[in-house]
């Protein structure tokens, strides 16, 4: 337990991922969760970049004092990178003599960037914190807002404030006025960052993972709060960020993948039980107003008709309402390989036909667990990342309702690969004033029309790799054994062969030579090359292992010095 507990505590010392304890396999580690947004690319520019296409992400809770919410919306183009906090707050508080050091002390947001992803323990060169307030002269206009906005550097161990180009604007939804406690609706703020005032001459490569980090600060006039995304963001470390990858995700079946069976999941069918429901407006956009002391608490348990809706003008955040879905998937026979999936549900309505626009509905991976019958918008899960879209037209007033789909291959097959369910969450970043879409639910009586998933799956050919343990433990000088284990999958006879990849300066690898034709095992031994040495360190060796065109990589780590530290015991 010690040697856990020291490990642990020198992977938050470092500013690694919270990771594996124990056994793994040919996946580096299983990591805590990391919440990714993936943004689209757009030829259009300002102000003609369409709200819909945007990513979204959400944080934050609706409710009468120091609770606000934010859709924050994320696009990109050749130029720019463009970011938009939508937030939902009663009172509206501003400086009205700002200073840097004071803007977080009111309505404000930062964005923080870091062209190294989500790693180390102090922004560096690379790292960038972007802040902007609330204010009453410039709102709604467009470009550098003197004393409202400042941009920051990283220095290796905090931010030095510098003078870059961006460009902030702000709007807001009041009916009384700021800096009063008079009830309004809200305000948003776009960030525009040039790719120059970066060091770039353009956009990153598709497929790019910067880290990404987000806070609201909530100024009430009475009490203040910051809300971050991820919910862990420490504003100096950007190992505690979140991932921002450049492109909308892919997904590349596994290759030699035979004997495929497709198997329905729906509720009710072959026993299957698949929770949905939704929360925040519902269909009825929260009913009567006022209610920020419940609107973000209501349960829709049961119901049989779901919306999906959001919308730019925050006036009626009302009206917004998103959907979650669980979707088992232990029909799955083990050791497969997943071909395709696919969601299917059954559009039935719009909320005002005479006005329903197109809609994109995003589709999210959740990871946490969640029970219908307390599901609402203020304890509703985050998401993970944004996996699918689709395109969902309006059905005009008389018409008949359609299928919609979208393809989830890709979460399937990590969910699976988890032994996990599928869990989603449906949202938009729709700006149109009636953009709800109404589906079936898993308790529509039509079977046919409740949330659906088919996977295509098959039998795998090739191997794993697993490890007794992922990580070791040993003294300056000394080393430790790993005991290796391949599986085969789908008839898989071929001998395969071990050999490190890049081996980190400090640590020698020794692999004894010849093939396993699994099953079959191999002990490799990782030894500390230093018998002085008196720092801390933890060493990652790639072992890539290979066999009849086939490639696993699995990393083995080295833990030397590790040091025991009591924390203090926080409780939430």
């Amino acid at each position: 337990m010690k040697s856990a507990l020291r490990f642990f505590l020198l992977i938050l010392f470092l500013g690694l991922p919270l990771a594996w304890l124990g056994s793994g396999s040919e996946q580096t580690a299983e990591a805590a969760v990391i919440r990714r947004i993936n943004v689209p690319f757009t030829t259009a520019v300002e102000p003609d970049i369409p709200a819909p296409d945007r990513a979204v992400l959400w944080f934050g809770e609706v409710g009468p004092t120091t609770q606000s919410y934010a859709d924050v919306r994320l696009i990109y183009n050749q130029d720019k990178l463009h970011v938009v906090f939508h937030i939902i707050d009663r009172f509206l508080y501003y400086d009205s003599t700002p200073t840097a050091a004071e803007m977080a002390n009111w309505d404000a947001a930062t964005l923080y960037l870091n062209k190294s992803g989500n790693t180390g323990t102090a922004p560096g060169s690379g790292a960038y914190r972007f802040i902007g307030q609330l204010d009453a002269l410039t709102a709604n206009q467009q470009g550098q807002r003197p004393n409202y906005d400042f941009a920051y550097v990283g220095n290796g161990s905090g931010w030095t404030e510098t003078n870059l180009a961006f460009e902030s604007s702000v709007g807001t939804q009041t009916t009384s006025g700021l800096n009063n406690q008079g009830d309004d609706a809200g305000w948003n703020i776009t960030f525009r960052i040039p790719w120059s005032s970066l060091g770039l001459s353009g956009p990153p490569a598709q497929g790019t993972v910067w880290g990404l980090g987000l806070t609201m600060h909530d100024e009430d006039g009475t009490a203040h709060e910051n809300r971050h995304w991820p919910e862990g963001l420490s504003s100096t470390s950007p190992a505690t960020w979140g991932q921002m990858h450049f492109g909308l995700p892919t997904y590349t079946p596994p290759a030699g993948v035979t004997n495929t069976s497709t198997v329905t999941i729906r509720h009710g069918q072959n026993g299957a039980v698949v929770p949905d429901g939704h929360v925040g407006g519902g269909t009825n956009c929260g009913g009567i107003p006022p209610f920020w002391n419940t609107w973000g608490n209501f349960n829709y348990a049961g119901d049989f008709q779901m919306n999906v809706q959001n919308q730019w003008n925050l006036g009626d955040w009302g009206c917004f309402s998103k959907y979650y879905v669980t979707f088992p998937l232990d029909a799955l026979p083990a050791n497969q390989g997943i071909v395709s999936a696919t969601l299917r549900m059954y559009h039935f309505g719009n909320s005002l036909p005479s006005e329903a626009e197109p809609s994109l509905i995003q589709v999210f991976t959740v990871d946490e667990e969640w029970n219908e019958s307390t599901l609402v918008w203020n304890n509703a899960p985050m998401a993970v990342e944004n996996v699918a879209r689709t395109w969902v037209n309006p059905i005009p007033a008389g018409g008949t309702g359609q299928y919609v789909t979208w393809d989830l291959s890709r979460a399937v097959a990590e969910a699976y690969a988890n032994g996990q369910p599928l869990r989603l969450a449906l949202y938009t970043a729709d700006s149109a004033r009636h953009s709800g879409k109404y589906l079936n639910s898993s308790e529509t009586f039509s079977p046919d029309r409740r949330p659906t998933l088919e996977v295509t799956y098959g039998s795998t050919y090739g191997f794993t790799v697993s490890s007794g343990a992922l990580v070791k433990e040993a003294d300056p000088g000394g080393s430790a054994p790993f005991q290796l284990t391949v599986t085969p999958m789908g008839g898989f006879n071929t001998a395969v062969t071990f050999q490190s990849g890049t081996i980190p300066s400090g640590v020698n690898v020794t692999i004894p030579s010849g093939g396993v034709t699994p099953p079959g095992s191999k002990t490799i031994t990782i030894s500390h090359t230093n018998a002085g040495q008196t720092a801390g360190g933890l060493y990652a060796v790639p072992i890539i292992v290979s066999g009849d065109g086939i490639q696993k990589t699995i990393t083995l780590y080295l833990l030397v010095n590790g040091s025991q530290t009591y924390l203090p015991i926080i409780q939430r």
